[in-house]
């Protein structure tokens, strides 16, 4: 009986820490890992327990030994994060994901889980990869599948990386900085991931995660202020400069990148209800967020 779940973006963020969900509930889990990923990374998922695959969207033979014999592939691999040789949009984000769910198929794999991202207003070539790779999985004849669509990562656009710089308390904001967004945590949608497999009421459904609250980058400013008692200095990108360098972005993956600041500036508020209730979970705060980071870097609480 199969019962092992392969995990492709294992060496991811995200993907790391569904290997970890998984693990800790006694599952068997396999990793997708390329002879390119970070050694530290593989490490981690060998010490868990994991095992390990060789393989590559770009590579479309190497994808059948990855789903051979696996009751349940989980894919949040997207080239969005990587500058390795050859990794483009089209050749991960679309060519690689719309392979992989074919060698799915022919695997006989039972449930395809998808992390993709909650829908855009502003159209960008990584969105159009997405909604491609949906369409199909929705149309392929795997038996299940869940289309998972998260929002913004706290940890990623709340941080110091992306302009949030908390340690020095000063904000980079995307226009006005009031847009609301249903932040919301990796380990959040990692859970949700791993919850999937196990309650029917996400199978064969597209579901949007995030936080409750639907929060603009100000609010979480007066979030941190409020909690640290420091004044945060902020700088703001006007919306017409970010839809100049939306206009002006040649490349489809700087387009996408500048697709989604813009989208932080115009907000778009999503319904994480229907997931949560089909998975029972609850998500994260975006003030637990805070929290957590403040007590992380012994940053001043409360002065």
């Amino acid at each position: 009986m199969k019962h092992v779940t392969a995990v492709v973006g294992a060496t991811g963020l995200l993907g790391g820490a569904i290997c970890k969900h998984l693990r800790a509930s006694g599952l068997p889990v396999r990793a997708m890992v390329r002879p390119t990923s970070e050694p530290s990374r593989v490490e981690r998922l060998e010490e868990a327990g994991v095992e390990l695959r060789q393989g590559d969207l770009k590579a479309r033979s190497s994808l059948d030994g990855v789903c051979e014999g696996a009751r349940a592939i989980i894919s949040t691999a997207t080239s969005t994060v990587s500058r390795q040789a050859g990794d483009s949009i089209q050749a991960v984000d679309l060519e690689g994901q719309l392979a992989l769910v074919e060698a799915a198929r022919r695997a006989g794999v039972e449930h395809f889980v998808f992390v993709s991202f909650a829908p855009m207003e502003v159209d960008s070539p990584l969105q159009q990869a997405k909604r491609a790779v949906e369409q199909s999985l929705m149309r392929s004849g795997i038996p299940r599948y869940t289309i998972l669509q998260p929002t913004y990562f706290t940890e990623v656009w709340l941080s110091p990386a992306l302009g949030f710089d908390f340690l020095k308390a000063h904000a980079r904001l995307c226009g006005t900085g009031r847009g609301g967004l249903n932040w919301i945590s990796f380990e959040d949608v990692a859970r949700f991931a791993a919850a999937a497999l196990e309650s029917p009421r996400a199978w064969n459904a597209v579901l949007q995660l995030g936080g409750e609250e639907a929060l603009g980058q100000l609010d979480v400013v007066r979030l941190f202020e409020e909690r640290s008692g420091r004044r945060w200095t902020l700088e703001h990108i006007p919306e017409q400069a970010l839809r100049e360098q939306l206009d002006g972005a040649t490349d489809p993956l700087q387009r996408s990148l500048a697709a989604l600041m813009l989208h932080v500036a115009l907000g778009g508020p999503v319904n994480p209800r229907p997931a949560m209730e089909a998975m029972a979970l609850r998500p994260s705060r975006v003030r637990d967020y805070v929290e957590r980071v403040l007590a992380d870097h012994h940053l001043p609480v409360g002065v």
